[in-house]
């Protein structure tokens, strides 16, 4: 009995000596970084006490996430906020040795980056207000292009062609795709079954850890369509909002951008290899003004495209989802040539958020532009205009941020006929340090 507990003894005292000798490792460059990243969480985690919002996920140690919420902002918190920040700027940028490799070079620009998007957050929370662009700029490190009504004209014109009638062609086209509405009480089903499709294909190519997990649930009355909550640990609640009808197309672009490859795939990839593998605590928290939006909403766009090349998709929601549905599939290549051409006006958000918030349009101009644009009925082009008043800039970040996720992959080589190479690249991008910048440089 003695030599049992002597060896228990020896085993605990070799694998104490083990960690000790780990952290000896760790150089001053090493350790002087970490405590950046620990200052970064607790500045994003205070910050978080003045928008209820803006901690979009936190799972780090629990004993650093303040008690109060929802304080108001005062001269005295900008001045703290704000000194903190430059303090761990100034840091940082003593610490340009720290890039040796590549992973630590990505890892130093995303902290810089993220800590000036921080930096304007409080500025914003001061009471300035930044032009659109601007504050595009600062918070997601990507400014959008400006594009012409004009382009948008030519596809509105398109779709007038494809559904000639005398009512107004926002109204056409709500009465068309009515034949498409999934029914509420088939909604699970549907769901169910666009997401075991998502994760098998995903798994194809990326491996999860075990465990991960997710579940749906279904809300009302929010500014947004769809929301992941990652929670940690490789779990995630995914939000669906029911507010409108959900069309046959809705449930598995909705089940790729929250769940598989998308925002799920993506914090958990995050945890597992930046968290918990290499103790990089700056990603346990994640502050949803910042340019990690832009590369997670821009993965999440673009990883819909990769998980059903050329017409796999159709032919899934075809055989396997119209039928879950009950809706018919008589005019299904007209529905989805419909479809093809609304997503090229994917840029008529940021064009009306820009005047909108500039000034330039008024409230009903804004609403008028979301109905002749986007095909909107006034219920929902009021929506999404409560969407833009909540988040503002934050609208850049789905079509810019899949442009830019799209050509850094293609000009790397994962171009259409290598899909193996694309998921590669798509892979490498989900789990390790990103900036917009640092893809376009």
């Amino acid at each position: 009995m003695n030599r049992i507990i002597y060896l228990v003894i020896f085993s605990l005292l070799l694998l104490s000596c083990g960690e000790r000798k780990q952290e000896k490792q760790l150089s001053d460059l090493e350790i002087k970084m970490n405590n950046i990243a620990e200052g970064y969480v607790k500045l994003v985690l205070n910050v978080g006490q003045y928008d209820p919002v803006y901690v979009d996920a936190y799972y780090g140690p629990k004993e650093w996430k303040p008690s109060k919420e929802n304080l108001q902002f005062d001269s005295t918190a900008y001045k703290e906020l704000s000194s903190i920040a430059d303090s761990l700027l100034n840091e940082l940028e003593l610490l340009s040795e720290y890039k040796a490799t590549e992973l630590e070079t990505l890892r130093y620009l995303y902290l810089y980056k993220q800590l000036l998007a921080v930096k304007t957050k409080i500025t914003i929370l001061n009471g300035t207000t930044l032009p659109f662009d601007l504050e595009s700029k600062a918070l997601y490190d990507a400014s959008a292009p400006v594009q012409s009504a004009e382009e948008f004209q030519k596809v509105i014109d398109e779709i007038d062609e494809l559904l000639p009638g005398s009512e107004k062609i926002e109204e056409r086209i709500v009465n068309f795709k009515k034949q498409f509405q999934i029914p509420k009480e088939k909604l699970t089903a549907v769901f169910d079954a666009a997401i075991n499709e998502c994760k098998k294909r995903t798994g194809k190519y990326i491996q999860l850890p075990e465990g991960e997990k997710f579940k749906v649930e279904y809300v009302e009355n929010k500014p947004w369509g769809a929301y992941n909550w990652y929670k940690g640990n490789f779990y995630s609640v995914i939000q669906i909002a029911i507010d409108f009808p959900v069309y046959i197309d809705g449930p598995v672009g909705l089940a790729a951008h929250e769940g598989y490859p998308g925002h799920h795939v993506y914090n958990v990839l995050l945890e597992k290899n930046l968290v918990k593998d290499r103790g990089w605590i700056e990603y346990t928290v994640y502050p949803l003004y910042s340019p990690q939006s832009l590369i997670a909403e821009g993965t999440a766009n673009y990883g819909e495209e990769i998980l059903f090349p050329g017409d796999e998709r159709v032919k899934f929601e075809k055989e396997v989802l119209f039928p879950l549905a009950g809706v018919d599939t008589k005019e299904a290549d007209l529905y989805y040539k419909i479809i093809s051409l609304q997503k090229k006006l994917g840029g008529t958000g940021v064009f009306a958020a820009r005047n909108y918030l500039d000034g330039t349009w008024s409230k009903e101009e804004t609403i008028a532009w979301f109905q002749k644009f986007q095909l909107r009925t006034r219920e929902r082009a009021e929506k999404y205009l409560s969407f833009i008043e909540a988040y503002r800039s934050y609208v850049i970040n789905y079509d810019l941020g899949k442009k830019i996720i799209r050509d850094y992959i293609e000009k790397n080589g994962g171009t259409d006929d290598d899909l193996a190479k694309r998921w590669e690249i798509f892979t490498k991008l989900i789990s390790t340090p990103q900036t917009p910048s640092g893809l376009r440089d």
